[in-house]
Formats: C-alpha cells, sequence, structure tokens
C-alpha cells in the first residue's frame, strides 16, 4: 500500500492540494465508568467522530480504545465531553519493564498487570548485583573455582 499511496499523491484529482490525511493511530484512554449508561454513553461519543474505525470500552480496567485516523487531543476532549473525568492512559504491561516495583512505576490503582509509563533508573555499573552474578560465572577465570 505504501507504493500506491505514494503515487496517488502525484495523480490527484481533488481541488484540495498539500492536505495530508491524519495517521492511522490508536488512542487509548483512561475513563471511570461505573454501570452500562457510562459505558454506553463513552463509546457513542466517540464512535460518531469523522475517521473512528473502531472503539473498545473495558469497564473492568477502565479504558477506552479508540482506533483510527483520529487526533488524540479530540478524542480525548470528546470523552471529557461527556462529563466524566478521562486522561491518556499512563500504563504499560509490566513484564515490559525492568524495574516494576520501584516507588516511580508501581501504582496500587493501576490495573493487574500494569505498572506507570515512567522513566526507570538503571543501577550502577559496578553495582553489588553484577558484582555477584558473575562471581560463579563459568565465562570469568577469576570466579570462585571451588565446586
Amino acid at each position: 500500500m505504501g507504493v500506491l499511496d505514494y503515487i496517488s499523491e502525484f495523480f490527484s484529482v481533488s481541488p484540495t492540494t498539500g492536505k495530508k490525511r491524519k495517521a492511522m493511530q490508536t488512542v487509548e484512554i483512561k475513563v471511570k465508568m461505573d454501570c452500562d449508561g457510562c459505558e454506553r454513553r463513552v463509546r457513542n461519543s466517540v464512535l460518531h467522530m469523522k475517521g473512528v474505525k473502531q472503539v473498545e470500552v473495558n469497564r473492568k480496567q477502565s479504558k477506552v480504545t479508540v482506533t483510527g485516523y483520529v487526533d488524540r487531543n479530540r478524542v480525548l476532549k470528546r470523552v471529557q465531553g461527556t462529563g466524566k473525568r478521562a486522561d491518556f492512559w499512563p500504563y504499560i504491561p509490566y513484564n515490559l519493564v525492568a524495574y516494576p516495583y520501584v516507588a516511580q512505576a508501581y501504582d496500587k490503582k493501576a490495573p493487574s498487570g500494569y505498572v506507570k509509563n515512567a522513566a526507570q533508573a538503571l543501577p550502577a555499573p559496578n553495582s553489588l548485583d553484577d558484582k555477584l552474578t558473575s562471581l560463579f560465572s563459568d565465562e570469568n577465570p577469576n570466579a570462585c573455582s571451588v565446586m
């Protein structure tokens, strides 16, 4: 599809030239929903936006996923227009984080399996953990040879 899109820019029939189409993206929003009515109101507010292809609402995780040719800030404003408190999804799966239980990443309010998307501090290069793991390594010629 990339070649066809590239060529179609040269042979455009529409009178509006230079107008770029928004890229397909997925917008994840955290919204507190208590009942079916809240879920339906949030779904319908986003579903009728121009460019929306798919809307998934997960009430258990308080998460709305919108896929389509949309602007993420407009989706957020539309959800906030329903009267619900909404914010961009701040969590990532905990298996993608090196240290998921440090104070900056761990959040009690996060759904199970998720932690905050926070910058992680890396351990010092000469930390004790690295020294202990290489102490009994087979690749280390100076390792302990008492076996």
